[in-house]
């Protein structure tokens, strides 16, 4: 038991350079949270479920963050700081890492009868603060969810997801096969790729701002010439 606590703990330390020791990071919010989690967790597969609720309450006013005690949650799962919530069919993999004021959320099913509503989060993925995944969607190994994206259909393997709504982007192999991108947010090509129609938007409008300004220069021309005619007339 205290060789997988002292994993966990260097785990979250390989992912985050702030804590000194293993001790600094047992007091953090995301450790807690989780610990109450597995013990919601048992409950609310022993059907016992206001304890389960009792105990998610209690680690919500304590850490500020709302595990649903349905919620399946892998090996190494690290929420940095807090305000996350989690949805109770939510799944979610082994090596994870979610930042801040994070949502998996659901969808209010049509018939009105529960079931999977929740994202499904597979290994080694990153979720960038702000980010909010929604509905039954699968969320591929290794893609990174950039910072306030928006994602509501299936994320590939391995992709970065940007945006509102979150589009994919192209990422480089030796991105790809970093084993851990801060806030899952590369600051670089991928980003600067992802603009390639924004680029042509901008291009378009420089254009018609060039023509504008040679029609303002034209009908100035004329304007001039005119008021030298009329001068030209009244002189003589």
């Amino acid at each position: 038991m205290f060789d997988r606590l002292k994993s966990y703990l260097d785990s979250i330390r390989a992912r985050d350079p702030a804590p000194r020791s293993r001790w600094e990071v047992l007091l953090y919010p995301g450790v807690w949270a989780l610990g109450f989690h597995r013990v919601a967790h048992w409950l609310f597969g022993a059907q016992l479920f206001f304890l389960a609720r009792f105990v998610n309450h209690f680690s919500r006013l304590l850490t500020a963050i709302d595990i649903h005690p349905g919620a399946t949650i892998g090996k190494n799962f690290f929420i940095d700081h807090g305000f996350t919530v989690i949805g109770e069919t939510a799944e979610i993999g082994d090596n994870v890492t979610i930042y801040q004021c994070v949502t998996l959320g659901g969808t209010n099913p049509t018939n009105g009868i529960g079931g999977k509503r929740h994202p499904t989060i597979h290994d080694n993925v990153i979720i960038g603060s702000g980010a909010q995944v929604i509905g039954p969607i699968e969320v591929g190994k290794r893609a990174r969810i950039g910072a306030n994206a928006v994602v509501t259909e299936d994320v590939p393997e391995g992709a970065t997801m940007i945006g509102l709504k979150a589009r994919s982007t192209l990422v480089p192999a030796e991105e790809w096969i970093r084993e851990f991108i801060p806030y899952g947010t590369p600051c670089d090509d991928p980003c600067k790729d992802s603009s390639a129609v924004g680029r042509d938007c901008v291009e378009k409008l420089e254009s018609e701002l060039a023509s504008l300004r040679a029609e303002m220069a034209e009908l100035r021309a004329l304007a001039d010439d005119r008021e030298t005619a009329k001068r030209s007339g009244t002189d003589s």
